[in-house]
């Protein structure tokens, strides 16, 4: 990771006001893709990470019967949360989270697991811990919409920062969703760098 947790949260939490209009066509249809490809029934719970201002969260509460969104920035959950009570929405439930410390009950059954544009922060050693830790929920279903390389990484193109990202390859996040027990049904191509990727488990946590 290339800032702390803490400079990441202090980085968006100034920008949560106007977070949502600055996203671009790409980021939406990312997003877009993600809540398409989670679809949760409704008994489901969804645990959606690096959740910003509640765009997957949001709309995964009209389907799920619970969201817990995690993020590590007080300023974007707070808009989150204003989003929700705008709508009536009370199946999400705002609280701080990190990708290696979601800050979730281990007794709470996790069904599906959503991130978008978030875990490209961690370095790839990081990214595949998250992954481990999205694993350990139990869930049936990852789907991680996110900056990722399909060709060589251009600086000059959108959506990579290298002061402050730090994104994988393709491949990279395939192979550590298929090392934590999960089969990758689906590679979305957003853009050169930016990749929707779902994973469906085929193996089961030991006892």
């Amino acid at each position: 990771m290339k800032k702390t947790v803490a400079e990441h949260a202090e980085r968006f939490s100034e920008k949560a006001a106007s977070y949502d209009d600055s996203k671009s066509d790409e980021y939406q249809a990312c997003a877009s893709l993600v809540i398409d490809h989670a679809s949760p029934g409704a008994d489901d719970v969804v645990l959606d990470l690096g959740a910003g201002t509640g765009a997957i969260a949001l709309a995964l509460a009209e389907d799920a019967e619970r969201v817990l969104a995690r993020d590590i920035s007080e300023g974007m959950m707070d808009e989150g949360r204003r989003k929700a009570a705008d709508r009536g929405l009370e199946t999400v439930e705002f609280a701080y989270g990190e990708f290696r410390d979601p800050g979730i009950d281990a007794d709470r059954p996790v069904d599906v697991v959503t991130s978008n544009f978030a875990l490209h922060h961690l370095a790839d050693d990081e990214k595949r811990e998250a992954i481990r830790v999205m694993s350990e929920t139990g869930a049936r279903r990852i789907v991680l919409g996110d900056v990722a390389f399909f060709e060589e990484p251009d600086p000059e193109a959108p959506f990579y920062s290298p002061e402050v990202d730090d994104p994988a390859t393709v491949g990279t996040l395939v192979e550590a969703f298929t090392d934590e027990g999960f089969a990758v049904t689906a590679v979305e191509r957003i853009h050169d760098q930016v990749a929707v990727i779902v994973a469906e488990r085929v193996r089961e946590l030991p006892a």
